[in-house]
């Protein structure tokens, strides 16, 4: 396969990383095009980048990593994009690895983690929870969901741009997205290096946010795989309390009435999220 390359790199306040990474990316890639997004950063980010010869796009203030994904996507001008973080934990020896991936007809190849090379126990935990549960939601192995380094052919990514939060989900967005439009994704294994500078994620603030990932995941790809468990926990509780009043007082409780009404209505708002999704799908198909 023929390609031009964009390799993509949101930072903000990575000017530490950048002054040793930059020079092997342009390196290894010395005819490719290099995107540094900052985002709003107050170190010398931006310098760092035009002392190396690279495209730097600056964020007028923070916008956060996955509107910087978004600025370089819309900025770049090769047919194929390679997403990597700016903070050193990715090798660039990497991506010809993911190029081959690409090279294999895949629309989107992902680099994964192992246990071991997550940032802390904690996340890796995490994160091996949310590939378990994004692998029974498509019915696909999901090896990192959470991985921003990747490859990835540039008019599909497009599609989902609007779709993206501007927030650190990106990649669980977009890895979701090309599994429900039926792109072909895959992964290799990669080794990450612990990052330079302190990292950007919040453990109870980003705690609460990875949670809203898994509904995030269910409600993208599919609704009702998710309100259905749901509802029918619902249904369960109520027809067992339902049972339990009336062989012990003979009659049918408030309670009772709205644990199976709850059912109904988490089946119906399943039911028409399910519907919202098949016409957002059918409308990217069309495109």
């Amino acid at each position: 396969m023929s390609y031009n390359l964009s390799i993509i790199l949101p930072a903000k306040n990575e000017a530490k990383s950048l002054v040793s990474l930059l020079p092997r990316l342009r390196e290894l890639y010395p005819d490719e095009e290099i995107i540094v997004v900052d985002d709003g950063s107050n170190d010398d980010s931006a310098s760092v980048c035009s002392a190396n010869s690279v495209k730097v796009i600056s964020h007028a203030y923070s916008m956060g990593n996955g509107a910087a994904i978004k600025t370089g996507a819309r900025n770049a001008t090769g047919n194929i994009l390679v997403f990597m973080d700016a903070d050193g934990q990715h090798d660039p020896s990497d991506i010809e690895h993911l190029i081959a991936g690409i090279d294999n007809n895949h629309d989107m190849v992902i680099g994964a983690r192992a246990f071991d090379s997550q940032a802390s126990i904690g996340r890796g935990f995490a994160n091996a929870f949310y590939n378990r549960f994004a692998s029974m939601i498509t019915g696909h192995k999901i090896d990192d969901l959470t991985s921003g380094f990747r490859a990835v052919k540039a008019d599909k990514f497009r599609e989902f741009l609007y779709l993206l939060p501007n927030g650190f989900s990106y990649p669980t967005t977009s890895t979701m997205a090309f599994f429900r439009s039926g792109y072909a994704v895959s992964y290799i294994p990669i080794k990450v290096h612990k990052r330079v500078g302190k990292s950007h994620i919040n453990l109870i603030k980003d705690g609460v946010r990875f949670m809203l990932i898994i509904f995030r995941v269910g409600t993208l790809y599919s609704p009702l795989k998710l309100f259905i468990p749901i509802s029918g926990l619902f249904f369960i509780i109520g027809t067992g309390y339902y049972l339990y009043t009336y062989i012990s007082d003979g009659r049918f409780t408030n309670m009772s009435a709205l644990l199976l009404i709850t059912s109904v209505l988490v089946f119906l708002i399943g039911l028409v999220s399910e519907q919202i999704t098949n016409l957002l799908y059918m409308h990217l198909d069309k495109d």
